[in-house]
């Protein structure tokens, strides 16, 4: 039988909830392009309910207990005296989210002696010493398009809240204001703008295909450019570097997986290519950006606005200059783990762990990382080797 081990982020500190403000969730289908939803044989939760903190447990527990496998659910991850390092030598499998992420170091996989998959409840493995698993002969695998629909509509608001000066605007409400010249000081139209994505996989695809009705100009670069019909259909133009692209964006999002080619790409070099005045969106993962270069770009006035939900590491220490930096619309890592995608990615869990326990092949748009070898997703979308490094600050949270 086997130990799983899964963190997850902390309740509410009201406690768990025993009501919601809707009643379910939506019916979907499918994904765009065909890809079909997480099908586990069954599912023991309420899709609509909070499963991905601690006591949501992912609705894992009845199905792995009667199999006689043992669950094992903390937030505790940081640090040698964490739950999670403690748990983690005997431990056969690892889910973890990329919300609260449980890094998988390579120090740590050293001390994973039994550890054969290790599962992102969510997207992005960038959380697991890729380099590591591929050396051990561990699977990781994810739960791809879960959450990209999510993460896209966070990218709009997110847009929007920073062009039309949302937030400083509500604040003087808060505060009984009515100071409609210190709200309207920063507002512009997104119309007409020329916005670009960094990656145009299934978010940075669905970012564009949500701005096009705003009447913006579209921009792109990737490495596996979009079919000509779909660039068509988009009236997207393709940049075949991100210098290229930057350039003549009023807005740029970042949607590219972090790994090594990706790792600190937005640096004082790079924001200085961009317009004066550039608006920099960042929902895909914190250290693709320099986290002090943001800071002396915002303040120079070189950005007019930084927003995203990603950092690093995660949780940021308190003392992190992205809480305090000038017009920013940051918030913890949360736009993929609302209520609608939580029950997607917890019925791809459960999905995977289904196929792990009878020896099915799990699907490969769900494969990171098997046999030694970058595989499925992982293939396309991920280079080989090791982001992890830093993550150590993350027990800085607590202290």
């Amino acid at each position: 039988m086997a130990k799983i081990l899964c963190v997850l982020y902390d309740d509410p500190v009201d406690g768990y909830p025993n009501s919601y403000p809707r009643d379910g969730l939506p019916s979907l289908n499918g994904y765009p392009g065909g890809q079909t939803l997480p099908s586990p044989k069954t599912i023991d939760f309420m899709p609509g309910r909070l499963l991905g903190s601690v006591s949501g447990e992912l609705g894992l527990r009845k199905f792995l207990e009667r199999q006689g496998h043992s669950l094992f659910v903390t937030a505790d991850k940081d640090g040698p005296n964490s739950r999670f390092e403690k748990e983690l030598p005997d431990a056969d499998v690892v889910i973890s989210q990329p919300f609260w992420p449980a890094y998988l170091t390579a120090e740590r996989f050293a001390k994973a002696k039994k550890l054969r998959l290790a599962i992102t409840a969510g997207i992005g493995s960038d959380h697991v010493d890729l380099q590591a698993a591929i050396e051990r002969g561990v699977t990781v695998a994810e739960i791809t398009y879960s959450n990209s629909i999510s993460v896209s509509e966070h990218v709009v608001m997110m847009i929007l809240s920073l062009v039309r000066n949302y937030l400083p605007s509500y604040g003087w409400v808060i505060r009984g204001g009515w100071n409609i010249a210190d709200c309207a000081s920063r507002s512009y139209d997104l119309e007409g703008m020329h916005v670009g994505t960094v990656a145009a996989g299934r978010i940075g695809t669905a970012v564009l295909r949500r701005l096009k009705p705003f009447e913006v100009k579209l921009h792109y670069t990737d490495r596996h450019r979009l079919p000509a019909a779909v660039e068509k259909e988009l009236g997207v133009t393709f940049h075949p570097g991100v210098e290229e692209m930057v350039k003549v964006c009023d807005v740029v999002t970042i949607n590219a997986p972090l790994h090594p080619e990706t790792e600190h790409m937005f640096n004082d070099a790079l924001i200085g290519k961009m317009k004066r005045g550039a608006y920099l969106v960042n929902t895909a993962r914190g250290k693709i950006c320099d986290r002090d270069a943001v800071v002396r770009a915002l303040e120079s006035g070189q950005l007019a606005g930084y927003a995203g939900d990603v950092w690093f590491p995660q949780p940021a220490p308190k003392d992190h200059p992205w809480r305090t930096m000038p017009h920013h619309g940051m918030t913890p890592h949360i736009s993929g783990t609302s209520l609608s995608a939580q029950a997607r990615y917890a019925a791809g869990v459960r999905e995977i762990l289904e196929c792990w326990f009878e020896n099915r092949p799990i699907r490969d748009e769900y494969l990171i990382v098997q046999g030694g070898a970058l595989a499925g997703a992982g293939a396309h979308s991920y280079s080989a080797g090791d982001a992890t490094k830093g993550a150590g600050e993350a027990a800085l949270f607590q202290q």
